[in-house]
């Protein structure tokens, strides 16, 4: 059976043939598909259809895989949609970019079919079982509501992507406590997924510029913890 039939994804490629078979393969699995030759065109079905997942060619021309991820993830709606890169490239500095803006996975081409099948069905999984630590997290100067991915600091609303919100709120869930690297991966990023070191060092960094350098305490080879 089938487990496809209520996700949508949007797959975004400049090349058809690639379009083609992604496609091909992903309703094989039952799942809706819908299809962009390029970033505006990706940022304009999203807006409308807002996929559950997004597949995101990195180099394509006017508005690369990097800049359109940018885009997409202050679109309203969008906040929590899932994004990986679909790339031939795998330098660390391309990765970097990516989770910078907000991606949450890479996916290396050439793939074949079933691999590629099972890292989706894996992002989706993981996305069902995202973390919800608790309904509200109150701090006193910071609350977190996981129903409504919603993070305030005193008055102030503020708006993160789904990697940043779910590393902020496991951080939160015990004020004081280390978390090693390690635990953060498997927690926030799952052991399926193949991330670069410097992949929470790049998310420690988003939050401390939108919380606040003080609440972060970093524990040389260890990892973090959440201090107010």
């Amino acid at each position: 059976m089938n487990d496809g039939s209520h996700h949508k994804i949007l797959l975004v490629d400049d090349e058809p043939d690639i379009l083609d078979f992604l496609s091909y393969n992903l309703k094989k699995e039952g799942y809706a598909v819908l299809t962009a030759s390029n970033g505006k065109e990706a940022i304009t079905i999203a807006k409308k259809e807002l996929p559950h997942l997004i597949v995101l060619d990195v180099m394509m021309p006017e508005m690369d895989g990097i800049e359109t991820c940018r885009e997409l993830r202050i679109i309203k709606g969008l906040e929590n949609t899932i994004i990986t890169f679909l790339t031939a490239r795998n330098e660390d500095y391309t990765q970097i970019a990516g989770f910078d803006v907000g991606a949450d996975d890479y996916i290396t081409k050439p793939i074949k079919p079933r691999v590629f099948i099972s890292r989706i069905k894996a992002l989706l999984r993981r996305h069902k079982e995202d973390i919800a630590v608790s309904h509200l997290i109150d701090l006193g100067i910071i609350k977190i509501d996981s129903e409504k991915y919603i993070v305030y600091k005193g008055k102030e609303e503020i708006s993160l992507p789904k990697k940043e919100f779910n590393l902020l709120s496991l951080l939160c869930s015990k004020p004081g406590k280390v978390f090693t690297r390690e635990f953060i991966l498997d927690k926030v990023w799952g052991d399926d997924v193949v991330v670069g070191d410097r992949t929470i060092d790049v998310h420690i960094r988003k939050l401390r510029e939108k919380i606040g350098d003080d609440y972060f305490k970093t524990v040389k080879g260890v990892g973090y913890k959440f201090e107010f």
